[in-house]
């Protein structure tokens, strides 16, 4: 699989060749904001507001490592992946990538970006041109960065990269209709290969597929890490999935980041009560300590990113709220945890119970 694995040689600008020198993170993100206008009006439109989708981002990734982020639905997670691939412009922020801002890139520069972060999408099946032959999804990059892989062996190309992703190289010539859920979805991560990249944005791409399935493709993604080095930025709201993958975990609400830590100490010492929350939700798959663990029902929607509230974000839900809460907006920063955590009355507490330490005192 040597021709797998092998990168195209790419550009070196001065701000590349410093970063290389620096040992800074691969992936730097940097006070991200992204706000969709909200108009009125057809022939004379006016901007009445803005949908703040993502709101002050910070979070870092690592050549070899694997960042999760985490959130319930509308928080602003596949917004972020979408800024990260420059399928959206950011409102403000910087995206670092290699020392190089990606916010201005333009051209050749941004198009040799694209080739280097690919993305796995969230469903198998609307991902897929029903149209176009598996290898003909797989080389379809390769029309556009035509020097990863030259012409006369893409066929051989195409074969090694349906056969790395487990699916048998014979099925090059059908179509995504003929696959199931998980087979599609190992097509879409041998789209992301084909050009050689060197980080991954993979926006739940286990959410779609059953739990069986689910195991599968996540030890995939975990053996190609280990043999091409790659890095993962895995956005999910499966808290169990994306500790299982994980070497840092980000929590998101309400278009920022309420806690981040290693996968030990967010989920081993929740300290946000959000992230406690979400982590209530998971079910316990041992039996004798199910029912040992608090159980955190949370009150009211998720406020409109539109109108998000003053201060703390989650107050309105939060039962630790106080008048600070509304008047001060917590930073992210570490209170004595061990980890950063967005909140004012930041607190270690163990919710899911373990078999060395379970939690005999919260009533059943």
């Amino acid at each position: 699989m040597a021709d797998v694995q092998t990168r195209p040689e790419r550009r070196t600008s001065e701000a590349r060749r410093a970063w290389e020198a620096s040992g800074e993170p691969l992936l730097q993100i940097r006070g991200l904001e992204k706000h969709f206008p909200l108009q009125q009006g057809i022939v004379f439109k006016k901007t009445i507001g803005h949908v703040r989708a993502v709101d002050g981002v910070d979070l870092t990734v690592d050549r070899g490592e694997t960042v999760g982020l985490v959130g319930e639905s509308g928080c602003g997670k596949s917004t972020v992946s979408k800024l990260l691939v420059a399928l959206e412009r950011p409102t403000a922020g910087q995206i670092v990538y290699k020392g190089e801002d990606v916010s201005q890139m333009r051209g050749s520069a941004l198009k040799d970006y694209r080739r280097e972060v690919q993305m796995i999408f969230q469903d198998p099946y609307s991902s897929l041109n029903p149209r176009m032959t598996a290898g003909d999804i797989v080389a379809e990059g390769w029309s556009v960065h035509a020097d990863v892989a030259p012409k006369k062996g893409r066929d051989r190309r195409i074969r090694d990269l349906l056969d790395r992703v487990g699916l048998n190289a014979d099925y090059a010539n059908r179509y995504p209709h003929q696959f199931s859920g998980g087979q599609r979805q190992r097509i879409g991560i041998a789209r992301a290969l084909a050009m050689s990249p060197e980080l991954i944005v993979c926006d739940e791409p286990v959410s779609a597929l059953d739990v069986s399935v689910q195991a599968q493709v996540m030890n995939l993604l975990e053996d190609l890490q280990k043999d091409l080095g790659l890095s993962y930025l895995f956005i999910a709201h499966d808290l169990s999935v994306v500790r299982h993958i994980s070497h840092r975990v980000n929590v998101m609400y309400l278009g920022r980041i309420v806690e981040t830590g290693t996968d030990a100490d967010v989920y081993g010492h929740p300290s946000h009560p959000y992230t406690q929350a979400l982590l209530s939700s998971v079910p316990v798959h041992e039996p004798a300590l199910r029912g040992k663990g608090d159980r955190i029902i949370l009150t009211g929607d998720v406020p409109s990113p539109a109108n998000p509230p003053s201060g703390c974000r989650f107050r309105t839900r939060c039962w630790k709220a106080q008048d600070v809460c509304a008047q001060e907006d917590p930073e992210l920063r570490d209170r004595g945890q061990g980890h950063p955590s967005a909140c004012h009355f930041a607190e270690d507490h163990q919710v899911v119970p373990t078999e060395t330490n379970p939690s005999p005192d919260v009533p059943a």
